[in-house]
């Protein structure tokens, strides 16, 4: 079957019907994976028909844990969420099981990876180094043990998350706390008949809140609800989760959770992670020390004697409009929602060659739209994307790419979800940026959706590579021709080339602070896992006193609420080590032609359509005709905000 004539997968049209073809859905993937380890191990030893069994196994498994995982956070009725959570546990109890069998194993070890072709030696490598990691080899006690660790640890993974996801909170204050948030808030944001409104802690509900609430008293009221999501329920669940994941660790031969983790990725050494973190640090600390001083000043103005996570926005953005003239209540009037939806995909289209249909099918909300994509050069279609992107109660309340189907060659056209929760009306410039990052996913996962080895689809590289291409696509949204050409406002004029440079300027102040904030998360990542503290909000405070610049609101448990525990584990640094790659990559393209067909089609085919085929860091030497180094990020952290373009 040639990939024109694959179709999108057919979501239910009826609300009641969802329940139904969740669990067909589920039960069928699992079945037929089920079959296909039968098959497997049936196969005469040596038979290279085992890969491309291996690869049905994996295209079956694959589509269960990706509708699974996006169900659970997504849809609005709760048996069909509560159903998808049981069929991710399913899921992964199965990959779990299927990683421990040493008849598999020997199956796939018996294939001689010379002969097999570069892509399907690569396929067999990564296989039987994922089973290695498994704890295949060990004695059977071992492996039991190894059993029950990855089922506790994926119980506990999905418990953690559902305390975000259920830990919204709300706090109440007085109406004249709304002075000086924009009209469309105060009107979204009716007061009682006793004056007081309520604040949730969605990001468009909090965030706006602590930029812009002349009310400091109530800005640290929302701050502290919003930095104590999950607790103090997920304090113990995560204590626990660390525990498992270190004895993990241990049977299986590593030092610690961090070194196995890093094993597969573009760092290759735990241990090279808190150098990492410690040269970042000292690299901004400097402009971060100068900065902090700079609103600490304007907040003793005020009666505030420390910059925290509670007041730190807030005088960012007055001093974005004292010193560049940047004002968002001005700005925001350019970025209607729908307007920058529209500039997205006019942008990305033109700079991919690509073309987006919207479709009239089916979904899991109203909210959500949804796109056939498809080449321009020749129209074929290269798979869709569904756009999530308000809030609603319980759904996943960050922003994230989701894979629906992974696209595999010839067999299933891949589908991806972009989950965040963005205003309606309105948009603050950092969510337009936050949008234009998490579309870089989507791309990647659909340019990526055409190889035969479903190991390779999608976004498949190593996982300190994955946010580059996000990160390098945000450029898109500060360059003035791109904005000019959607941000208008209610009249029709677009915003001004001069304020676009100023917002710009505006935004790299804070720079050198806000990546010690990074790195204080990413330390938090690290050495949670690495000395896994019996008192996780002790070790909490003595990271962030060491890494942060800006200081913890008391009484707060952010790590209770912090998502990428989950998902990341030691791993959150690679946001930074992706920024590094990603300013190198953006150093390709012209500033004044960030449109120009070579380099973007160059881009598109090497980076992003490559997928998982080849290492990251073979792809960007590829692409840029010489290794990547940390040259242009240097140069961006040392750059004046004035200088900025």
């Amino acid at each position: 079957m040639e990939p024109k004539d694959l179709h999108p997968l057919a979501l239910p049209s009826q609300e009641a019907a969802w329940l139904e073809w969740v669990h067909e859905r589920a039960t069928t993937g699992l079945s037929n994976a089920g079959s296909d380890v039968a098959a497997l191990k049936s196969a005469p030893a040596g038979d290279g028909a085992i890969l491309q069994v291996w690869n049905d196994l994996q295209i079956a498994l694959s589509g269960v844990l990706a509708l699974s995982a996006l169900m659970s956070v997504v849809h609005p009725e709760a048996a069909v969420m509560e159903a998808a959570e049981a069929y991710e546990i399913e899921a992964r109890r199965f990959n779990t099981d299927l990683h421990l069998d040493a008849e598999v194993f020997a199956q796939l070890s018996s294939l001689r990876a010379t002969g097999l072709g570069e892509a399907a030696s690569r396929v067999l490598e990564d296989a039987l180094r994922s089973f290695r990691r498994a704890g295949v080899d060990r004695d059977d006690s071992t492996r039991e043990r190894l059993r029950d660790l990855d089922r506790r640890a994926s119980e506990l993974s999905q418990t953690f998350s559902r305390g975000i996801r259920d830990g919204r909170r709300l706090t109440s204050v007085p109406a004249p706390a709304l002075d000086g948030l924009p009209e469309d808030y105060v009107t979204g944001h009716p007061a009682d008949g006793d004056g007081w409104v309520e604040i949730s802690t969605d990001y468009p509900d909090t965030l706006p809140f602590l930029t812009h609430s002349r009310d400091p008293e109530m800005r640290r009221a929302v701050a502290h609800a919003f930095l104590n999501i999950g607790w103090p329920d997920n304090e113990p669940v995560l204590a626990e989760l660390l525990e498992v994941r270190e004895e993990k660790a241990h049977l299986l031969g590593y030092a610690d959770w961090p070194s196995y983790d890093a094993e597969v990725k573009m760092i290759g050494e735990g241990s090279q992670i808190p150098k990492f973190i410690d040269e970042i640090a000292a690299a901004s600390g400097a402009a971060g020390r100068r900065e902090i001083d700079e609103l600490l000043d304007r907040a003793r103005t005020q009666g505030e004697e420390v910059i925290d996570f509670a007041n730190w926005r807030h005088h960012v953005e007055a001093l974005k409009r004292e010193r560049f003239g940047v004002d968002a209540q001005e700005v925001r009037r350019y970025f209607d929602f729908a307007k920058v939806r529209q500039g997205l995909l006019d942008v990305t289209g033109r700079l991919f060659g690509l073309v987006y249909s919207q479709v009239d099918a089916p979904t899991w909300h109203p909210d959500v739209t949804s796109y056939d994509v498809a080449l321009a050069e020749n129209g074929e279609r290269m798979g869709r994307i569904h756009l999530d992107l308000h809030p609603r109660a319980r759904k996943y309340n960050h922003a994230a790419q989701f894979t629906l189907v992974p696209g595999v060659l010839g067999r299933q056209l891949p589908e991806g979800v972009l989950v965040c929760n963005f205003s309606r009306g309105l948009m603050d410039p950092d969510h337009v940026v936050t949008l234009f990052h998490e579309f870089g996913h989507l791309m990647h996962h659909v340019l990526a959706g055409r190889h035969e080895w479903v190991r390779f689809s999608g976004v498949a590289t190593e996982w300190d590579f994955v946010e580059a291409p996000s990160q390098m696509l945000e450029e898109w949204a500060w360059d003035p021709d791109v904005l000019r050409s959607f941000a208008t406002d209610a009249d029709g004029t677009p915003i001004p080339e001069d304020l676009v440079v100023r917002m710009r300027a505006a935004e790299e102040f804070g720079r050198g602070f806000l990546a010690r904030t990074q790195m204080a998360y990413a330390a938090v990542s690290y050495w949670f896992h690495q000395e896994r503290p019996v008192d996780l909000t002790a070790g909490l405070v003595e990271l962030m006193e060491r890494y942060s610049l800006i200081a913890l609101v008391p009484d707060t448990h952010f790590h209770a609420g912090f998502g990428h525990l989950e998902g990341y584990t030691s791993a959150y640094y690679t946001y930074m080590w992706s920024l590094v790659i990603a300013k190198d990559l953006f150093s390709a393209f012209d500033p004044d032609d960030l449109f120009e067909p070579e380099v973007a089609r160059r881009y598109r085919d090497t980076v992003l359509a490559a997928g998982g085929s080849r290492d990251a860091a073979d792809l960007v030497e590829d692409f840029l005709g010489r290794p990547y180094d940390n040259g242009a990020f240097t140069a961006w952290l040392e750059k004046a905000p004035e200088e900025s373009r």
